[in-house]
């Protein structure tokens, strides 16, 4: 009966050292999400970093395990929505959108249209940009991003909706050419 109501020590410590190593097991995934949000190295380790101590403090608080990488992302967007509130007056709305270097291995035109799309993803507001890039980027349901940002999933499908259309704008005005496709084997 005793055993029945409350997990044993032994199963305690196992679930702890299991979701520990889970825990850790996330840190790319949420610096790749960090790093998308803030185009930002240094605040992108920060913020994983941040994350994952927290949650490991606070592991005990984790009632579902199956939901670990919600609990985990909302736990960072919660951290990155506190930064950007206190440094806002510090640095301003946004900052210059990050050029990657080119490798020569890439091909010139999805080398360009991965440029333009991060260019365009950078020139997102923050909530538009969240949103995008828990469903579109690391694939979230709209009933996940909805609980890891806290608010309705109208809310979600809404700011989703309406950033794409904004990607979309964007894109089409940062074309180099009028013609969508560029021919790579013609020359003249």
């Amino acid at each position: 009966p005793m055993n029945d109501e409350k997990p044993s020590l032994l199963q305690r410590l196992g679930r702890n050292r299991r979701l520990r190593a889970q825990v850790c097991d996330q840190r790319e995934r949420l610096y790749r999400i960090a790093w998308s949000w803030c185009h930002d190295q240094h605040l992108a380790d920060d913020l994983v970093q941040e994350t994952q101590a927290r949650a490991l403090a606070k592991l005990d608080s984790l009632r579902e395990e199956n939901r670990l990488a919600v609990w985990l992302t909302r736990i960072m967007a919660n951290l990155y929505r506190d930064h950007f509130r206190k440094n806002r007056e510090e640095t301003g709305l946004e900052t210059e959108p990050v050029i990657d270097e080119e490798t020569p291995e890439l091909a010139a035109d999805r080398s360009q249209l991965v440029q333009r799309t991060r260019t365009a993803i950078a020139a997102l507001n923050d909530d538009h940009r969240q949103i995008v890039t828990l469903v579109d980027l690391a694939g979230f349901s709209y009933a996940d991003t909805a609980r890891i940002l806290d608010v309705p999933v109208g809310t979600v499908m809404s700011r989703l909706s309406r950033a794409r259309n904004k990607l979309r704008e964007h894109l089409e005005k940062s074309a180099t050419t009028p013609t969508k496709v560029v021919p790579l084997r013609k020359r003249s």
